[in-house]
């Protein structure tokens, strides 16, 4: 996998994707796990975001995966993305 340091990388892309979606930027992460079959991109943002990263019928989610499909075959990498669902409750340690 060749990737020039001018390019940005597959996480770097969908952070700042997200960041353009929300209303809250500073809550957005993306944590990259690799396994066997590739990278997984795990997306966290404000509870109240998920809907607008998910978007309509799942439709901005679907443009997002269709993006990251077309980086895995420019850079022979498989990338699956998954968004982190946590209700307030969860990030808030009692």
């Amino acid at each position: 996998m060749s990737e020039s340091s001018a390019e940005p990388s597959a996480d770097e892309l969908i952070k700042a994707i997200a960041l353009s979606l929300v209303d809250k930027p500073e809550e957005v992460s993306v944590c990259a796990t690799s396994n066997e079959t590739g990278t997984v991109l795990r997306l966290r943002v404000d509870p109240t975001d998920v809907g607008k990263v998910i978007g309509k019928q799942g439709r901005t989610a679907r443009s997002l995966r269709t993006i990251l499909g077309a980086v895995s075959v420019k850079l022979h990498h498989r990338y699956s993305l998954e968004i982190v669902e946590e209700s307030k409750a969860d990030s808030v340690s009692t």
